[in-house]
């Protein structure tokens, strides 16, 4: 069994074909373009039956399917019931919540990680606050943000959501990647940084269709398709990823993630 127990234990509602196709993409093709990020952290603080895992928004689960394959205890939370849903079936245990608040501090851990990037403004700080309430004496939180924007091929790709977004509150997936912005997060928390890294995350893609649904699944264009439609944004999508496609039909983009690493003093 993968799980230590569950966190805020909700019913999982069940959400659209189109919410369940969406977290499926995620599930099935863009979350493994960040392995080589959770497996650098998981090699960092030497994950293994010792540590207690907590994913603050975890998706479907796959960073905490990898630390559990290295013997840890883990649990997760995530607000989207179909991503759950999709952790479930990896055996995976994870409760509902956006942000974390009470029923973290019902329990502690070594290791708190918050992989993703929080959408609604104002989130990502309440979210390390919950980390910090969270994790244990000498234990650890992990965040985690796009590295520079002129490193990330992705950028020019991810520019289409503020595009068609308009003034429609599109989120900027860079706004925590200038140095020192992570660590501006930890203010007040009672967290000290303890190291960190850089990672490269290629996105790679057996083919455009599978591109413009592993990255539509990403979240980061709802605003646009609500705003401008889904069919025009997968349509802009697919013309911005021309410079990426390959001559065999794969699509790839060079990519740096960073990684902070704070500590809670014993």
């Amino acid at each position: 069994m993968a799980s230590a127990g569950v966190i805020g234990t909700t019913a999982v509602p069940r959400g659209t074909g189109r919410d369940n196709a969406r977290a499926r993409d995620w599930a099935e093709i863009q979350e493994r373009m960040l392995v080589p990020l959770y497996e650098a952290v998981h090699d960092r603080l030497e994950v293994g039956p010792a540590t207690s895992v907590l994913g603050l928004g975890c998706r479907s689960g796959l960073a905490l399917l990898l630390a559990a394959g290295r013997g840890a205890q883990v649990a997760g939370l995530e607000q989207d019931g179909e991503l759950r849903a999709l952790a479930g079936g990896r055996g995976l245990r994870v409760g509902a919540g956006r942000p974390p608040t009470a029923d973290v501090a019902r329990s502690a851990y070594s290791l708190v990680t918050v992989f993703e990037q929080p959408p609604p403004a104002g989130e990502p700080r309440r979210t390390v606050a919950a980390a910090a309430r969270a994790v244990l004496p000498g234990g650890h939180v992990v965040l985690a943000a796009w590295g520079p924007r002129e490193r990330c091929e992705s950028a020019a790709v991810l520019d289409v959501a503020r595009r068609m977004a308009r003034r429609s509150g599109a989120r900027d997936p860079f706004e925590l990647s200038p140095p020192g912005a992570l660590e501006d997060l930890l203010a007040e928390t009672g967290l000290r940084p303890a190291g960190g890294g850089r990672v490269g995350c290629p996105f790679a893609y057996p083919d455009l269709d599978s591109a413009v649904r592993g990255l539509l699944s990403t979240g980061l264009y709802d605003a646009a398709a609500e705003f401008s439609g889904a069919p025009l944004v997968a349509k802009e999508l697919e013309e911005a990823l021309q410079p990426y496609l390959r001559a065999d039909g794969t699509v790839r983009m060079a990519n740096v993630f960073r990684y902070l690493i704070a500590e809670r003093p014993r």
